[in-house]
Protein backbone atom coordinates (compact mmCIF):
# COMPACT_ATOMS: atom_id res chain seq x y z
CA UNK A 1 0.00 0.00 0.00
CA UNK A 2 0.96 3.70 -0.59
CA UNK A 3 0.47 5.98 2.27
CA UNK A 4 -0.06 9.75 2.04
CA UNK A 5 1.84 11.73 4.48
CA UNK A 6 0.56 13.01 7.74
CA UNK A 7 1.94 15.20 10.34
CA UNK A 8 1.55 14.54 13.58
CA UNK A 9 1.09 16.78 17.04
CA UNK A 10 0.25 16.91 20.12
CA UNK A 11 -2.60 19.08 21.96
CA UNK A 12 -2.30 21.61 24.39
CA UNK A 13 -5.08 22.20 26.91
CA UNK A 14 -6.00 23.74 29.95
CA UNK A 15 -6.80 22.03 32.96
CA UNK A 16 -9.98 19.63 32.07
CA UNK A 17 -11.83 19.15 35.52
CA UNK A 18 -15.87 20.11 35.43
CA UNK A 19 -15.07 23.48 35.52
CA UNK A 20 -12.25 23.98 33.27
CA UNK A 21 -10.68 27.24 33.59
CA UNK A 22 -10.54 29.92 30.84
CA UNK A 23 -9.40 29.08 27.26
CA UNK A 24 -9.30 30.16 23.59
CA UNK A 25 -11.61 26.77 22.73
CA UNK A 26 -15.39 27.80 22.51
CA UNK A 27 -18.04 27.22 24.99
CA UNK A 28 -21.52 25.49 25.31
CA UNK A 29 -24.66 26.12 26.90
CA UNK A 30 -26.77 23.26 27.82
CA UNK A 31 -30.56 25.47 26.60
CA UNK A 32 -33.12 22.86 27.55
CA UNK A 33 -33.93 18.57 28.43
CA UNK A 34 -36.98 17.40 27.07
CA UNK A 35 -38.58 14.11 27.51
CA UNK A 36 -39.52 11.79 24.22
CA UNK A 37 -40.21 9.13 25.58
CA UNK A 38 -40.20 7.81 29.29
CA UNK A 39 -39.89 3.48 28.43
CA UNK A 40 -37.70 3.16 25.83
CA UNK A 41 -36.35 0.08 24.76
CA UNK A 42 -33.53 -1.18 26.29
CA UNK A 43 -31.17 -3.89 25.91
CA UNK A 44 -27.46 -3.98 25.48
CA UNK A 45 -26.26 -5.21 22.32
CA UNK A 46 -22.51 -5.04 21.21
CA UNK A 47 -21.88 -2.78 24.43
CA UNK A 48 -23.99 -0.33 22.68
CA UNK A 49 -27.86 0.38 22.12
CA UNK A 50 -30.32 0.07 19.36
CA UNK A 51 -32.21 3.73 19.67
CA UNK A 52 -28.50 5.41 20.13
CA UNK A 53 -25.99 4.54 17.76
CA UNK A 54 -23.68 7.76 16.09
CA UNK A 55 -23.41 5.81 12.60
CA UNK A 56 -27.55 6.54 12.26
CA UNK A 57 -27.56 8.80 9.40
CA UNK A 58 -30.23 10.35 10.95
CA UNK A 59 -31.40 9.50 14.06
CA UNK A 60 -32.34 12.85 14.50
CA UNK A 61 -32.57 15.75 12.40
CA UNK A 62 -34.37 19.28 11.51
CA UNK A 63 -36.00 20.06 8.35
CA UNK A 64 -38.54 23.25 7.42
CA UNK A 65 -39.13 24.28 11.24
CA UNK A 66 -39.43 20.78 12.26
CA UNK A 67 -37.36 18.53 13.98
CA UNK A 68 -38.18 14.60 13.93
CA UNK A 69 -36.35 11.57 15.79
CA UNK A 70 -37.17 7.73 15.65
CA UNK A 71 -36.65 4.65 18.03
CA UNK A 72 -38.25 1.62 19.68
CA UNK A 73 -40.69 2.08 22.32
CA UNK A 74 -40.96 -0.64 25.05
CA UNK A 75 -43.22 -2.79 22.96
CA UNK A 76 -40.70 -2.88 20.02
CA UNK A 77 -42.72 -0.81 18.46
CA UNK A 78 -41.15 1.63 15.99
CA UNK A 79 -41.56 5.73 16.81
CA UNK A 80 -41.73 8.53 14.79
CA UNK A 81 -41.83 12.43 16.45
CA UNK A 82 -41.29 16.18 15.80
CA UNK A 83 -41.81 19.33 17.50
CA UNK A 84 -41.88 22.46 16.02
CA UNK A 85 -38.09 23.95 15.80
CA UNK A 86 -36.00 26.43 14.66
CA UNK A 87 -33.23 26.55 16.14
CA UNK A 88 -33.93 29.74 18.12
CA UNK A 89 -37.31 29.66 19.98
CA UNK A 90 -38.48 27.70 22.16
CA UNK A 91 -39.66 24.45 21.37
CA UNK A 92 -42.84 23.13 20.45
CA UNK A 93 -44.32 19.47 22.48
CA UNK A 94 -43.18 16.53 20.81
CA UNK A 95 -46.10 14.72 18.49
CA UNK A 96 -45.45 11.10 18.44
CA UNK A 97 -46.82 8.43 16.05
CA UNK A 98 -46.44 4.27 16.11
CA UNK A 99 -45.18 3.07 13.01
CA UNK A 100 -46.80 -0.40 12.32
CA UNK A 101 -43.87 -2.32 12.75
CA UNK A 102 -41.97 -3.53 15.14
CA UNK A 103 -38.07 -4.73 16.00
CA UNK A 104 -37.08 -8.09 15.15
CA UNK A 105 -34.16 -9.19 17.04
CA UNK A 106 -32.20 -7.43 19.99
CA UNK A 107 -29.16 -6.33 17.99
CA UNK A 108 -28.00 -2.80 18.12
CA UNK A 109 -27.19 -2.49 14.45
CA UNK A 110 -30.62 -2.34 13.87
CA UNK A 111 -31.00 1.47 14.44
CA UNK A 112 -33.57 3.51 12.39
CA UNK A 113 -32.39 6.21 9.82
CA UNK A 114 -34.38 9.04 8.51
CA UNK A 115 -33.97 11.30 5.62
CA UNK A 116 -35.83 13.61 3.72
CA UNK A 117 -36.59 14.33 0.15
CA UNK A 118 -36.05 18.00 -0.62
CA UNK A 119 -37.76 17.50 -4.11
CA UNK A 120 -40.93 16.04 -3.24
CA UNK A 121 -40.77 16.53 0.79
CA UNK A 122 -41.12 12.75 1.58
CA UNK A 123 -39.99 11.69 4.73
CA UNK A 124 -38.17 8.54 4.56
CA UNK A 125 -37.61 5.67 7.23
CA UNK A 126 -35.20 2.48 6.71
CA UNK A 127 -34.96 0.37 9.84
CA UNK A 128 -34.23 -2.92 11.49
CA UNK A 129 -31.57 -4.50 9.28
CA UNK A 130 -28.15 -6.63 10.11
CA UNK A 131 -27.86 -8.35 7.06
CA UNK A 132 -31.26 -8.73 6.25
CA UNK A 133 -33.69 -7.16 3.67
CA UNK A 134 -34.36 -3.26 4.95
CA UNK A 135 -37.78 -1.90 6.17
CA UNK A 136 -38.20 0.76 4.50
CA UNK A 137 -41.75 3.30 5.05
CA UNK A 138 -42.17 6.90 3.55
CA UNK A 139 -44.53 9.59 3.70
CA UNK A 140 -46.96 11.27 1.85
CA UNK A 141 -45.32 14.21 -0.41
CA UNK A 142 -45.44 17.33 1.19
CA UNK A 143 -45.48 15.74 4.96
CA UNK A 144 -42.26 17.77 6.05
CA UNK A 145 -43.66 20.55 4.74
CA UNK A 146 -47.07 20.51 6.35
CA UNK A 147 -47.97 22.24 9.87
CA UNK A 148 -49.99 18.92 10.72
CA UNK A 149 -49.03 15.07 10.27
CA UNK A 150 -50.68 12.15 11.34
CA UNK A 151 -49.92 8.07 10.47
CA UNK A 152 -52.48 7.95 7.52
CA UNK A 153 -50.11 10.28 5.65
CA UNK A 154 -47.06 7.22 5.74
CA UNK A 155 -47.15 4.31 3.38
CA UNK A 156 -46.79 0.31 3.99
CA UNK A 157 -43.39 -1.00 5.56
CA UNK A 158 -41.34 -2.41 2.20
CA UNK A 159 -38.49 -5.03 2.37
CA UNK A 160 -37.23 -3.25 -0.89
CA UNK A 161 -36.98 0.33 -1.64
CA UNK A 162 -40.40 0.87 -3.99
CA UNK A 163 -39.95 -2.37 -5.97
CA UNK A 164 -35.99 -1.74 -6.03
CA UNK A 165 -34.54 -4.51 -4.29
CA UNK A 166 -31.38 -4.13 -2.39
CA UNK A 167 -30.43 -7.73 -1.44
CA UNK A 168 -29.09 -8.18 2.67
CA UNK A 169 -27.79 -5.04 3.77
CA UNK A 170 -26.45 -3.10 7.34
CA UNK A 171 -26.19 0.22 7.88
CA UNK A 172 -28.51 1.92 5.98
CA UNK A 173 -27.63 5.90 5.61
CA UNK A 174 -29.55 8.47 4.05
CA UNK A 175 -27.48 11.93 2.56
CA UNK A 176 -29.26 14.86 0.67
CA UNK A 177 -27.43 15.93 -2.47
CA UNK A 178 -26.96 19.73 -3.20
CA UNK A 179 -29.66 19.94 -5.52
CA UNK A 180 -32.08 17.73 -3.37
CA UNK A 181 -31.96 14.64 -4.55
CA UNK A 182 -31.80 11.86 -1.73
CA UNK A 183 -29.35 8.76 -1.18
CA UNK A 184 -29.06 5.96 0.78
CA UNK A 185 -25.63 4.46 1.27
CA UNK A 186 -25.53 0.90 2.81
CA UNK A 187 -23.45 -2.33 3.63
CA UNK A 188 -23.91 -5.74 1.50
CA UNK A 189 -21.87 -8.59 2.58
CA UNK A 190 -20.92 -8.69 6.14
CA UNK A 191 -18.28 -7.68 8.95
CA UNK A 192 -14.97 -8.57 7.33
CA UNK A 193 -16.31 -9.29 3.73
CA UNK A 194 -18.39 -6.81 2.78
CA UNK A 195 -18.85 -3.93 0.16
CA UNK A 196 -20.57 -0.27 0.68
CA UNK A 197 -22.96 0.34 -2.25
CA UNK A 198 -25.24 3.68 -3.23
CA UNK A 199 -29.26 4.16 -4.33
CA UNK A 200 -31.10 7.37 -5.15
CA UNK A 201 -33.98 8.95 -5.22
CA UNK A 202 -34.37 11.33 -7.59
CA UNK A 203 -38.10 12.97 -9.13
CA UNK A 204 -39.73 10.17 -6.81
CA UNK A 205 -38.04 7.15 -8.03
CA UNK A 206 -34.83 5.00 -6.60
CA UNK A 207 -32.12 3.67 -8.50
CA UNK A 208 -29.57 1.16 -7.25
CA UNK A 209 -26.33 3.22 -8.39
CA UNK A 210 -24.47 -0.04 -7.29
CA UNK A 211 -21.16 -0.93 -5.75
CA UNK A 212 -17.96 1.51 -4.86
CA UNK A 213 -15.77 -0.29 -2.56
CA UNK A 214 -14.22 -3.63 -2.87
CA UNK A 215 -14.00 -6.30 -0.38
CA UNK A 216 -10.82 -8.17 -2.30
CA UNK A 217 -6.98 -8.05 -1.85
CA UNK A 218 -4.01 -9.28 0.20
CA UNK A 219 -3.29 -7.34 3.94
CA UNK A 220 -0.52 -8.31 5.52
CA UNK A 221 0.82 -8.14 9.20
CA UNK A 222 3.50 -9.89 11.05
CA UNK A 223 0.87 -12.25 12.29
CA UNK A 224 -0.89 -13.36 9.21
CA UNK A 225 -2.47 -12.21 6.39
CA UNK A 226 -5.70 -11.90 5.03
CA UNK A 227 -7.86 -11.46 1.72
CA UNK A 228 -11.43 -10.21 2.62
CA UNK A 229 -12.08 -7.18 4.19
CA UNK A 230 -15.00 -4.29 4.92
CA UNK A 231 -14.95 -0.84 4.61
CA UNK A 232 -16.16 1.15 7.61
CA UNK A 233 -17.46 4.67 6.77
CA UNK A 234 -16.58 6.94 9.45
CA UNK A 235 -18.71 9.30 7.46
CA UNK A 236 -20.45 10.61 3.69
CA UNK A 237 -20.99 13.98 4.05
CA UNK A 238 -20.93 16.60 1.19
CA UNK A 239 -19.70 19.76 1.66
CA UNK A 240 -20.12 23.73 0.36
CA UNK A 241 -18.64 22.93 -3.27
CA UNK A 242 -20.63 19.64 -3.86
CA UNK A 243 -18.09 17.49 -3.09
CA UNK A 244 -18.64 14.09 -1.41
CA UNK A 245 -16.50 12.58 1.46
CA UNK A 246 -15.76 9.67 2.44
CA UNK A 247 -13.42 8.69 5.39
CA UNK A 248 -13.07 5.17 6.79
CA UNK A 249 -11.04 2.29 8.19
CA UNK A 250 -10.75 -1.67 7.19
CA UNK A 251 -11.49 -4.67 9.03
CA UNK A 252 -10.09 -7.50 7.96
CA UNK A 253 -11.93 -10.67 7.34
CA UNK A 254 -8.91 -13.03 9.04
CA UNK A 255 -8.25 -12.13 12.92
CA UNK A 256 -5.17 -13.94 12.66
CA UNK A 257 -3.53 -10.47 11.40
CA UNK A 258 -3.85 -9.00 14.90
CA UNK A 259 -1.78 -9.80 18.14
CA UNK A 260 -3.65 -11.23 20.47
CA UNK A 261 -7.56 -13.30 19.36
CA UNK A 262 -9.14 -10.53 21.78
CA UNK A 263 -8.30 -7.47 19.59
CA UNK A 264 -10.05 -6.45 16.25
CA UNK A 265 -8.88 -6.42 12.88
CA UNK A 266 -9.42 -2.42 11.82
CA UNK A 267 -6.51 -0.74 10.93
CA UNK A 268 -5.90 2.40 9.06
CA UNK A 269 -7.91 5.71 8.10
CA UNK A 270 -8.86 6.28 4.62
CA UNK A 271 -10.26 8.41 2.35
CA UNK A 272 -11.51 9.45 -1.12
CA UNK A 273 -13.95 11.92 -2.40
CA UNK A 274 -16.43 12.01 -5.56
CA UNK A 275 -17.22 15.54 -7.62
CA UNK A 276 -20.15 13.83 -9.20
CA UNK A 277 -22.68 12.47 -6.88
CA UNK A 278 -20.96 9.49 -5.61
CA UNK A 279 -20.31 8.33 -9.46
CA UNK A 280 -16.71 8.51 -9.40
CA UNK A 281 -14.19 8.19 -6.74
CA UNK A 282 -10.88 9.61 -6.21
CA UNK A 283 -8.05 9.28 -3.47
CA UNK A 284 -6.57 12.65 -1.56
CA UNK A 285 -4.16 13.00 -4.63
CA UNK A 286 -6.71 13.24 -7.21
CA UNK A 287 -6.37 9.69 -9.02
CA UNK A 288 -9.40 7.94 -9.66
CA UNK A 289 -10.06 5.23 -7.36
CA UNK A 290 -13.89 3.65 -8.10
CA UNK A 291 -16.50 4.36 -10.57
CA UNK A 292 -19.76 3.10 -9.02
CA UNK A 293 -21.25 0.18 -10.60
CA UNK A 294 -18.62 -1.21 -12.50
CA UNK A 295 -15.40 -3.05 -11.22
CA UNK A 296 -13.24 -0.32 -10.87
CA UNK A 297 -13.52 -0.48 -7.23
CA UNK A 298 -11.59 1.07 -3.98
CA UNK A 299 -9.81 -1.72 -2.59
CA UNK A 300 -7.06 -2.28 0.01
CA UNK A 301 -4.49 -2.10 -2.87
CA UNK A 302 -5.86 1.58 -4.45
CA UNK A 303 -2.71 3.70 -4.36
CA UNK A 304 -2.61 6.52 -1.90
CA UNK A 305 -6.33 5.93 -0.10
CA UNK A 306 -4.49 5.63 3.04
CA UNK A 307 -4.21 8.88 5.15
CA UNK A 308 -3.53 8.21 8.46
CA UNK A 309 -1.89 4.45 8.47
CA UNK A 310 -2.32 2.18 11.96
CA UNK A 311 -1.66 -1.47 12.26
CA UNK A 312 -4.55 -3.87 13.49
CA UNK A 313 -3.63 -4.16 17.38
CA UNK A 314 -4.72 -0.74 18.46
CA UNK A 315 -8.49 -1.03 19.25
CA UNK A 316 -9.27 1.51 16.46
CA UNK A 317 -13.00 2.44 16.24
CA UNK A 318 -15.34 1.82 13.14
CA UNK A 319 -17.42 4.08 11.92
CA UNK A 320 -16.23 7.44 14.10
CA UNK A 321 -17.03 10.54 12.64
CA UNK A 322 -16.35 13.09 10.01
CA UNK A 323 -17.49 16.65 8.97
CA UNK A 324 -16.01 19.44 6.63
CA UNK A 325 -15.20 23.05 7.08
CA UNK A 326 -16.27 26.09 5.36
CA UNK A 327 -13.13 25.72 2.85
CA UNK A 328 -14.49 22.35 1.88
CA UNK A 329 -11.65 20.19 3.45
CA UNK A 330 -12.51 17.03 5.83
CA UNK A 331 -12.11 16.74 9.19
CA UNK A 332 -11.93 13.41 10.86
CA UNK A 333 -12.74 11.88 14.36
CA UNK A 334 -10.95 8.72 14.80
CA UNK A 335 -10.37 7.15 18.49
CA UNK A 336 -7.84 3.69 19.49
CA UNK A 337 -5.00 3.35 22.15
CA UNK A 338 -2.23 4.88 21.34
CA UNK A 339 0.90 2.82 21.78
CA UNK A 340 2.28 5.05 24.75
CA UNK A 341 -0.06 2.58 26.70
CA UNK A 342 0.13 -0.69 24.94
CA UNK A 343 1.82 -2.05 20.88
CA UNK A 344 -0.99 -5.01 21.56
CA UNK A 345 -4.79 -4.37 22.54
CA UNK A 346 -6.01 -8.03 24.16
CA UNK A 347 -9.15 -7.21 25.06
CA UNK A 348 -11.15 -4.44 22.52
CA UNK A 349 -13.96 -3.16 24.90
CA UNK A 350 -11.79 -3.26 28.26
CA UNK A 351 -8.75 -1.80 26.23
CA UNK A 352 -10.72 1.11 24.71
CA UNK A 353 -12.45 1.60 28.19
CA UNK A 354 -8.81 1.77 29.68
CA UNK A 355 -7.05 4.06 27.72
CA UNK A 356 -8.64 5.09 24.60
CA UNK A 357 -8.21 8.51 23.00
CA UNK A 358 -9.90 10.28 20.28
CA UNK A 359 -7.46 11.74 17.56
CA UNK A 360 -8.70 15.03 14.98
CA UNK A 361 -7.51 14.36 11.33
CA UNK A 362 -7.77 16.62 8.59
CA UNK A 363 -6.31 17.78 5.70
CA UNK A 364 -4.51 20.70 5.17
CA UNK A 365 -4.28 23.18 1.91
CA UNK A 366 -1.38 21.56 0.50
CA UNK A 367 -3.30 17.81 0.43
CA UNK A 368 -1.01 16.87 3.81
CA UNK A 369 -2.94 15.66 7.12
CA UNK A 370 -2.38 16.48 10.22
CA UNK A 371 -3.50 14.48 13.43
CA UNK A 372 -3.85 15.97 17.00
CA UNK A 373 -4.73 13.97 19.72
CA UNK A 374 -7.62 15.02 22.15
CA UNK A 375 -6.31 15.12 25.59
CA UNK A 376 -9.11 14.06 27.43
CA UNK A 377 -9.16 10.14 28.19
CA UNK A 378 -12.60 8.37 26.60
CA UNK A 379 -13.19 6.42 29.19
CA UNK A 380 -15.94 4.36 26.92
CA UNK A 381 -15.61 1.62 24.71
CA UNK A 382 -17.69 3.76 22.30
CA UNK A 383 -18.03 6.35 19.45
CA UNK A 384 -17.96 10.17 19.59
CA UNK A 385 -20.07 12.95 17.44
CA UNK A 386 -17.46 15.70 15.85
CA UNK A 387 -19.45 18.57 14.68
CA UNK A 388 -18.46 22.59 13.09
CA UNK A 389 -19.81 25.88 13.52
CA UNK A 390 -19.93 28.68 11.44
CA UNK A 391 -16.35 29.45 12.17
CA UNK A 392 -15.17 25.68 11.82
CA UNK A 393 -14.26 25.58 15.90
CA UNK A 394 -14.68 22.15 16.36
CA UNK A 395 -16.44 19.83 18.98
CA UNK A 396 -16.50 16.67 20.27
CA UNK A 397 -19.26 15.17 21.75
CA UNK A 398 -18.03 12.10 23.43
CA UNK A 399 -20.37 8.78 24.62
CA UNK A 400 -22.14 9.07 27.72
CA UNK A 401 -22.61 13.15 26.68
CA UNK A 402 -19.55 15.18 27.57
CA UNK A 403 -18.52 17.79 24.87
CA UNK A 404 -15.11 18.78 24.04
CA UNK A 405 -13.98 21.88 22.03
CA UNK A 406 -11.14 23.61 19.87
CA UNK A 407 -11.10 26.75 18.18
CA UNK A 408 -10.16 26.52 14.70
CA UNK A 409 -8.25 30.19 15.33
CA UNK A 410 -5.34 27.64 17.39
CA UNK A 411 -5.68 25.01 14.90
CA UNK A 412 -7.25 23.04 17.28
CA UNK A 413 -5.03 22.37 19.02
CA UNK A 414 -6.79 24.06 22.27
CA UNK A 415 -8.66 21.09 23.59
CA UNK A 416 -11.16 21.93 26.54
CA UNK A 417 -13.69 19.78 28.18
CA UNK A 418 -16.67 22.37 27.97
CA UNK A 419 -19.38 20.35 29.08
CA UNK A 420 -19.03 16.91 32.06
CA UNK A 421 -22.53 15.49 31.41
CA UNK A 422 -23.23 15.54 35.12
CA UNK A 423 -26.36 14.15 35.90
CA UNK A 424 -27.43 12.84 32.26
CA UNK A 425 -27.00 9.13 33.17
CA UNK A 426 -26.97 8.60 29.61
CA UNK A 427 -25.26 5.44 28.28
CA UNK A 428 -22.85 4.92 25.58
CA UNK A 429 -23.43 6.59 22.47
CA UNK A 430 -25.03 10.56 21.78
CA UNK A 431 -27.17 10.55 18.59
CA UNK A 432 -26.58 14.54 17.57
CA UNK A 433 -29.10 17.16 15.24
CA UNK A 434 -26.31 19.24 14.16
CA UNK A 435 -27.94 20.57 11.12
CA UNK A 436 -28.48 24.07 12.63
CA UNK A 437 -24.49 24.00 13.85
CA UNK A 438 -24.02 26.43 10.98
CA UNK A 439 -26.59 29.10 11.26
CA UNK A 440 -28.26 29.04 14.78
CA UNK A 441 -25.43 27.82 16.76
CA UNK A 442 -27.47 24.92 18.65
CA UNK A 443 -27.39 21.20 18.70
CA UNK A 444 -29.35 18.51 19.73
CA UNK A 445 -27.98 15.67 21.54
CA UNK A 446 -30.55 12.67 21.17
CA UNK A 447 -29.84 10.03 24.27
CA UNK A 448 -31.23 7.63 26.57
CA UNK A 449 -31.07 7.03 30.71
CA UNK A 450 -29.00 4.14 31.74
CA UNK A 451 -31.07 1.18 33.12
CA UNK A 452 -30.00 -2.56 33.79
CA UNK A 453 -30.86 -5.84 32.32
CA UNK A 454 -34.14 -4.99 30.15
CA UNK A 455 -35.97 -2.83 31.89
CA UNK A 456 -37.44 0.45 29.33
CA UNK A 457 -35.44 3.74 30.49
CA UNK A 458 -36.47 7.24 29.15
CA UNK A 459 -35.25 8.64 26.17
CA UNK A 460 -34.59 12.52 25.86
CA UNK A 461 -33.19 15.49 24.19
CA UNK A 462 -30.60 17.88 24.79
CA UNK A 463 -30.18 21.14 23.12
CA UNK A 464 -26.89 22.70 23.02
CA UNK A 465 -25.72 26.30 21.94
CA UNK A 466 -22.24 26.20 20.72
CA UNK A 467 -20.62 29.29 21.54
CA UNK A 468 -17.89 29.77 19.31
Amino acid sequence: MTFLRVIIATATAAALTAHPQPAAAPSVQVLRNTLVDPRAIYFVSYDGLVNQATFQQDGILTHAGHQYTAWYTADRSAMIARRTYNGTAQPGPWQTLKLPHRLTADDSHNVISLGVSRQDGRLHIAMDTHNTAVHYVKSAPGLVNAATWSLAQFGPVQRTLDGVGLGDITYPQFLATPEGRLQLSYRTGGSGNGTNELAEYDNGTWTRLGRWQSATGTYTTAHGGSTTRNMYLHGLDYGPSGRLHAAYTWREGNFGVICAPGGISNHDTGYVYSDDRGRTWKTANDATAAVTGTGTQVSINTPNQVVDPLNPDHALMNQEAQAVDSQGRPHVLISYVPGRFTQCVTDFVAGRRANARNFHLRRLADGTWRKVEVPVPLQAFGRSRLVLDARDNAYVIMPGGRIVAASAAAGWSDWTLRYDAAGLNAFGEIVVDDSAARTTGVISLAYQERSSGTTPSPLRVLDVRLLG
